[in-house]
């Protein structure tokens, strides 16, 4: 079953591990050994999590001599900004009308709340 590439973006980012390791990797390039570091869990399950983000785009995998470091994709967050400003912008106009609203019923608008 093919999945859209936002929603593997958006199931990657659901877990709060992953979601760490991402922070992490914001600090630069990292080992298994390093990620795996605050965690309680086995360097496999690191492994894991690291494929799951890598699958979704949000991190590549490096190869230097036996040192394999996960870095970040900063571009691979794109699509879900992008998703996501759409209902940015709904709210922030939506906190603009009620903003707006406010003041009337502050000033005391005629045509404010019973009226």
């Amino acid at each position: 079953m093919q999945t859209d590439p936002l929603s593997l973006k958006f199931a990657a980012l659901a877990d709060p591990t992953r979601r760490a390791i991402l922070a992490r990797l914001c600090e630069g390039e990292a080992s298994v050994n390093d990620l795996a570091e605050p965690f309680d869990m086995s360097l496999p399950a690191v492994s894991k999590h690291l494929k799951v983000l890598e699958k979704a785009g949000l991190v590549s995998r490096g190869r230097e001599a036996q040192w394999r470091p996960a870095r970040l994709e900063p571009m691979g967050m794109k699509g879900v900004a992008d998703w996501l400003e759409h209902y940015r912008r709904y709210w922030d106009a939506s906190f603009d009308r009620l903003d707006a609203y406010l003041r009337k019923i502050q000033k005391g608008d005629p045509n404010g709340p019973g009226h």
